[in-house]
């Protein structure tokens, strides 16, 4: 179910929490390379309807709608954006997001997502925007450091910051393979395998593609799209993604601190949670999949299910 080294992350475990069935109709918020939508087409004869924001996957995804014979249909956009889409299309039986950067995006040099090949500094999901280059090379030392704290989690965020202003002052950087080499130099290696760079790449990235507005924006979205049986299924990579969805699950199905014993009961008295975790802990993938794939590593599953038709506001 692999298509040319890419791997869909977790994949037997997305399967088993999604259970697709005949006659279903489910969506596949992060198409990538396809690896989801293909799997629950051959699961059961059901009905895939796949977003991706990115025009290069949903040209690789044109073959697989000729084979699927009129049980997938691709949209071009945000996952954000999925009422507008495919909302007319619904409501689904499940809905599943891998918020990780497409294997496909990774190894094309020449998309600039990654640190291990020397490539322009793009790192644009859906190849129009502002980029990585206009980030590095237009925020102020001070908006670059917030970035790489807030979004990577770099604790030296400042040291690497002033590295690039100072770095960019000979001219504009304009690689990949540059600006890891100026990283690299005002952060010492932690660790073996793990490369100084990983947590900036990181930050920039999500800055250029809004991904945590993204998310936010679809953990609103998504649950009113469910039927009711519906189940909603995410696959995070980093923790700033994984408190995010944490969060507005346990929102969602009622796990939140209970009131106050001196609050009047009148207003302790609420409607039971129109949702339910499916897994009170996130899943992680098995040891032959990290064997198998690396990149899987820090990958983590939660998911929820509609248990009636009332509100869902996260």
């Amino acid at each position: 179910m692999q298509q040319e080294g890419h791997f869909p992350v977790m994949l037997p475990e997305v399967l088993e929490t999604l259970a697709p069935k005949p006659g279903g109709t489910y969506l596949d918020g992060t198409f990538g390379g396809g690896g989801y939508s293909r799997a629950l087409l051959r699961a059961a004869a059901c009905t895939v309807h796949a977003i991706d924001r990115d025009p290069d996957a949903i040209k690789r995804g044109q073959p697989l709608i000729a084979a699927s014979e009129g049980r997938l249909h691709l949209h071009q956009g945000t996952f954000s954006a999925m009422e507008e889409l495919v909302g007319a299309y619904g409501p689904f039986d499940g809905i599943v997001l891998d918020l990780g950067v497409s294997s496909f995006q990774l190894d094309q040099e020449e998309r600039g997502f990654s640190f291990r090949h020397d490539g322009p500094l793009d790192m644009r999901m859906s190849a129009t925007g502002p980029s990585a280059a206009d980030i590095v090379n237009g925020e102020s030392e001070a908006a670059l450091a917030d970035i790489l704290y807030h979004y990577g989690e770099e604790r030296r965020s400042r040291r690497v910051a002033r590295a690039i202003v100072d770095a960019r002052q000979s001219g504009p950087l304009q690689t990949t393979g540059q600006l890891a080499e100026i990283i690299r130099k005002a952060v010492p290696k932690e660790r073996p395998n793990f490369d100084p760079a990983t947590r900036s790449f990181q930050a920039i990235r999500i800055a250029v593609n809004d991904e945590l507005g993204e998310l936010e924006r679809t953990l609103k979205t998504a649950p009113n799209l469910l039927a009711p049986g519906g189940i909603f299924c995410i696959v995070t990579f980093h923790s700033l993604e994984d408190r995010m969805v944490k969060r507005a699950l346990a929102q969602l199905t009622g796990r939140v601190a209970g009131p106050s014993r001196h609050t009047p009961l009148s207003l302790q008295q609420a409607e039971a949670p129109a949702f339910a975790l499916l897994h009170t802990r996130p899943r992680s993938p098995s040891e032959t999949e990290l064997t198998l794939n690396p990149r899987s590593r820090s990958a983590r599953l939660r998911a929820l299910r509609r248990i009636s038709a009332h509100g869902a506001s996260a």
